[in-house]
């Protein structure tokens, strides 16, 4: 089937985030010591199950690697960190879920010329260790990087420019190739392939050209309306025509830039921040939101980082309670699923 038919297939998605993802203070952490860095407890075979019984058909399984690397040339994994890893996405496999597993919030693929060699060095080692590890796996979608960008530019965040987009493009291909040259499962493995910075906005797309090869998925993520959906302004909390004109421009940029293309879509992060408990509005956005996806023929994957007390300016984007095994809002999961 094509690239945008399988996608259609895969229903909607949930993250892990802030667990695997997350970045110890300093030094090598032991495996445990990363999951729950950012204060999320130890991941459970019941919490999977509980996205499962949802209705949540993609489990995406973000994974900071860095500081669980071995020195140059080879950059090995803590051979611990990968059976954790494994351990928790067979969690997802076993009950027929669809895993995207990546790398996160990695420190060396900044997109300059400059840095190209020893990123694309370090890329290419991890990706060929990550794919041959994960292999025999039938359900899980390799993503080759999370919103790789120039951090802390004027440029982080607009789109990028000629270079960054550029630099990301090239990693992206090194991806490619690296997990194709691993043979067996590999050589046809569906691959996630970010944007500058997974970047929905017109610039990012408008520049995006998809690596040589098949069974290729553009990686996007729009929290969309931003004032609504992701900015600390706790006013804009409610439903409104506006907001949902914000979210039909969204699609229509996507499907420009993208999908007229031929190129198929996932959004592999999107959310609606807890801001005074607005949860009837969060509904409203959910189903507005992922009908239009639906639309589209593009799966959407809620961004979930465990947080949903907290100060004002917390991302509060977690819809499960991770320590009672529960969901804290479960309208908006509904809604989200389309039930």
């Amino acid at each position: 089937m094509t690239a945008q038919d399988y996608v259609k297939t895969l229903g909607t998605g949930w993250n892990l985030g802030n667990t695997f993802d997350a970045v110890y203070r300093e030094g090598n952490p032991t495996p445990i010591q990363q999951e729950t860095a950012w204060h999320n407890p130890v991941t459970t075979q019941a919490m999977v199950q509980l996205v499962k019984d949802a209705g949540f058909d993609i489990f995406r399984l973000p994974v900071t690697w860095f500081q669980q690397l071995g020195p140059t040339p080879d950059y090995t994994v803590n051979p611990a960190w990968v059976a954790r890893v494994e351990e928790v996405a067979k969690w997802a496999l076993d009950l027929d879920m669809t895993v995207i597993l990546n790398v996160h919030h990695e420190n060396w693929h900044f997109p300059t010329e400059e840095n190209y060699p020893k990123a694309r060095e370090i890329l290419t080692n991890l990706w060929a260790q990550i794919a041959n590890h994960f292999g025999d796996y039938d359900k899980i979608i390799f993503e080759s990087m999370n919103e790789p960008r120039k951090v802390g530019t004027p440029v982080e965040w607009t789109g990028g420019d000629d270079e960054g987009r550029g630099v990301v493009h090239k990693l992206n291909q090194d991806f490619v190739d690296t997990v194709r040259a691993t043979g067996g499962k590999n050589a046809k493995r569906w691959l996630m392939v970010p944007t500058y910075a997974a970047s929905s906005d017109e610039p990012a797309m408008a520049h995006f050209t998809q690596p040589n090869g098949e069974n290729i998925i553009a990686s996007v993520h729009a929290y969309t309306p931003y004032d609504f959906a992701l900015s600390d302004n706790q006013s804009a909390n409610q439903w409104g025509e506006e907001w949902e004109k914000q979210i039909d421009s969204l699609y229509a940029r996507i499907d420009k830039y993208l999908l007229q293309k031929g190129y198929a879509v996932i959004m592999g992060e999107c959310g609606a921040r807890n801001k005074g408990e607005n949860v009837e509005a969060r509904v409203k956005w959910a189903r507005y939101y992922k009908t239009a996806a639906k639309q589209h023929g593009i799966p959407c994957v809620w961004w979930d980082n465990g947080i949903y007390v907290g100060p004002d300016n917390s991302e509060l984007f977690g819809l499960m309670d991770r320590k009672d095994v529960r969901w804290q809002y479960p309208s908006v999961v509904d809604a989200f699923l389309l039930k």
